[in-house]
């Protein structure tokens, strides 16, 4: 198992080094909940031992937020200067990479927006949102279980 943090620099380094120039705060956040949210669907398991809470725009980590809260705000572009530690980003091989780039391919081509609307729909976020009104904070962790059951079920 990898570290979030690991993920989260692998992510802005493959990003950036293809060039996309649409990789903000926000959607940084929603493309490292897709890469939880699917390897526990395909594998079982975590890709990465962290959970994400369901804030307004969607699920949030709040460790990768502290690391860049002083600096980013939600549409603030992630640049590589922003990757906490280059060497990392070759710790990502194997069944895992493939898993992300995987990940990356298919959901990297959505803005923040469309990315936070699409788990706005969604039942992990939705549920642990309940109780909650819709621009009320909210730090509720969403189910891994929650999780892994609803995208499993997209699969079939």
């Amino acid at each position: 198992m990898s570290t979030i943090h690991t993920i989260s620099d692998y992510i802005i380094f493959r990003l950036k080094a293809e060039g996309e120039n649409d990789l903000s705060a926000l959607k940084h956040q929603k493309l490292l909940y897709y890469i939880q949210a699917w390897h526990l669907a395909f594998f079982g398991k975590r890709a990465f031992d962290s959970d994400f809470q369901a804030w307004i725009h969607g699920p949030v980590n709040r460790e990768i937020y502290e690391v860049y809260k002083d600096r980013k705000y939600l549409y603030s572009e992630m640049k590589m200067e922003d990757i906490q530690n280059m060497d990392s980003v070759l710790e990502v091989k194997g069944e895992l990479k493939e898993h992300v780039d995987t990940i990356l391919e298919t959901y990297a081509k959505y803005t923040a927006i469309q990315l936070e609307i699409m788990t706005h729909d969604e039942d992990p976020w939705i549920e642990a949102r309940k109780g909650y009104s819709e621009n009320e904070r909210c730090e509720v962790v969403i189910s891994n279980e929650t999780m892994k059951s609803f995208y499993a079920n997209r699969l079939n």
